[in-house]
């Protein structure tokens, strides 16, 4: 998950773009949906939902969206919420390993259009298989750098919760954990009084793979025109950079 947290933090960077805001909005309210639809509207039985909140939260979605997407997915609406969430395996420039998180209600639409994406944009798709066993299905929570907390404060919050390791990200801290550990590592980390911005289950990679600069633009441009499909959820990937490369990259325009 580091290339992946660190290609963020570069974006983050740069200038909010509208549509791209508005994007990120419309895939956090499909997981508060789906989160919703499988555990119900309860947020204090539903640690799911309370993650997909979270993180919408800390995006600036609106609290009246939020309570509408809760509603529709847990049927209260009388509204039918069907996605179905579909894993694409692919290769981007230099072999870089993607691993493409669709949540669809048209199975045929994001299979055309993932692949068109990665067709145009230096990438390759991969057998089922050939690429996953690479990442592990990890617990990934983000809790942001403020004044006066250290990586040992926030290791030693989550060490006896189940925490894997906890990583220095640059502007984040990264906490890994098994998946099943997440929930109770992120309400270790509440009970330490320390703020956290996302927890997800996500695939980490076993083996990461550092790329130049050059190498690491022609893989964003890719994973930007995936992420602007509705349908691609998450995209998570082997790439490292190092310091002097994100250095390079922040002087992009």
């Amino acid at each position: 998950m580091s290339g992946h947290s660190k290609w963020a933090t570069t974006k983050h960077k740069k200038a909010i773009i509208d549509s791209r805001r508005a994007k990120s909005f419309a895939k956090l309210i499909k997981n508060i949906e789906v989160a919703a639809k499988m555990g119900g509207a309860d947020l204090s039985g539903n640690p799911t939902l309370v993650d997909a909140v979270q993180k919408a939260k800390k995006t600036s979605v609106p609290n009246d969206n939020i309570d509408r997407a809760i509603k529709r997915g847990a049927g209260l609406t009388g509204e039918s919420i069907d996605y179905t969430t579909i894993m694409y395996e692919g290769y981007g420039p230099n072999g870089v390993a993607l691993l493409i998180e669709c949540l669809t209600d048209n199975k045929n639409r994001a299979a055309a259009e993932v692949r068109t994406l990665m067709t145009r944009n230096g990438g390759t798709m991969a057998d089922p298989g050939s690429v996953a066993y690479n990442f592990a299905r990890k617990g990934v929570i983000v809790v942001a750098k403020t004044d006066g907390l250290s990586e040992d404060d926030v290791l030693g919050a989550v060490l006896d919760a189940g925490a894997e390791e906890v990583t220095d990200e640059g502007e984040t801290f990264e906490v890994i954990t098994e998946a099943s550990d997440m929930v109770a590592a992120r309400t270790a980390l509440q009970e330490a009084g320390i703020d956290y911005d996302s927890a997800d289950a996500a695939f980490v990679p076993s083996l990461k793979v550092e790329i130049d600069a050059e190498t690491a633009r022609k893989v964003f441009r890719l994973i930007d025109a995936l992420e602007d499909s509705d349908d691609v959820q998450n995209i998570y990937s082997n790439f490292d950079l190092t310091p002097e490369v994100q250095a390079e990259l922040e002087t992009d325009e």
